[in-house]
Order: C-alpha cells, then sequence, then structure tokens
C-alpha cells in the first residue's frame, strides 16, 4: 500500500503565507498525479490543485494565481505553496495520489489524512 503523510498546516493571518507537504512512502510501484484537496466547514472536498509526473498543474479559479503546486519525483513529495491567504481559504487541505503499488499493480487513489488550515483577520 502507500501511505501519505502532510504537514505544514497552522494558522496565519489573511494576507500571509503556508506551505503544505505531502510525502508518500510504501510499496509504491509509480506516482501518477499528486494533488490537493480541501474541505471548509459545513463543505464538500473540493479540488485545489493536481500536478502531474511530468509536471502539468492544474488549479481550481478560487486559488489560481495565489497558490503553486510542485513536486518532487525522486522524493516521492507534493507541495502547495499558499500565498495571499483569504478567510475562505480555511479547511482541511488532503494530499492525493493517484499510484500503483507493487501489492496491487494498478492505479487507485490514496489519501492523507488531512492538515487543519485556519485564516484568521
Amino acid at each position: 500500500q502507500v501511505q501519505l503523510v502532510e504537514s505544514g498546516g497552522g494558522s496565519v493571518q489573511a494576507g500571509g503565507s503556508l506551505r503544505l507537504s505531502c510525502a508518500a512512502s510504501g510499496s509504491i510501484f509509480r506516482i501518477n498525479a499528486m494533488g490537493w484537496y480541501r474541505q471548509p466547514p459545513g463543505k464538500q472536498r473540493e479540488l485545489v490543485a493536481t500536478i502531474t509526473n511530468s509536471g502539468s498543474t492544474n488549479y481550481a479559479d478560487s486559488v489560481q494565481g495565489r497558490f503553486t503546486i510542485s513536486r518532487d519525483n525522486v522524493k516521492n513529495t507534493v507541495f502547495l505553496q499558499m500565498n495571499s491567504l483569504k478567510l475562505e481559504d480555511t479547511a482541511v487541505y488532503y494530499c492525493n495520489a493517484r499510484a500503483i503499488a507493487y501489492t496491487t499493480l494498478y492505479e487507485r487513489p490514496y489519501w492523507g489524512q488531512g492538515t487543519q488550515v485556519t485564516v484568521s483577520s
């Protein structure tokens, strides 16, 4: 199986910055796309950004120009640099990886446990 561990969440004032990290480990054959999703209080989980293993990125309109997703394929790690944070960015942020494990040999999504980001005025 594949395990994802996020770090870097916390509390910040509006306009500030945070950097999230997510490291994948386990019986990894290959990791394809990686990404970040978030779940604001009382709302459904939503896409924030994704990145392919070749570096192509996709962003939600609400974070375009403020957030940057990147990855280190050697370390199986994905990052999310969040700048100009707004109150509405408050959410639990989840790391996602579409990966193939040696134990299964088919692609499936894996999720981290989530990390809280709180933006205050």
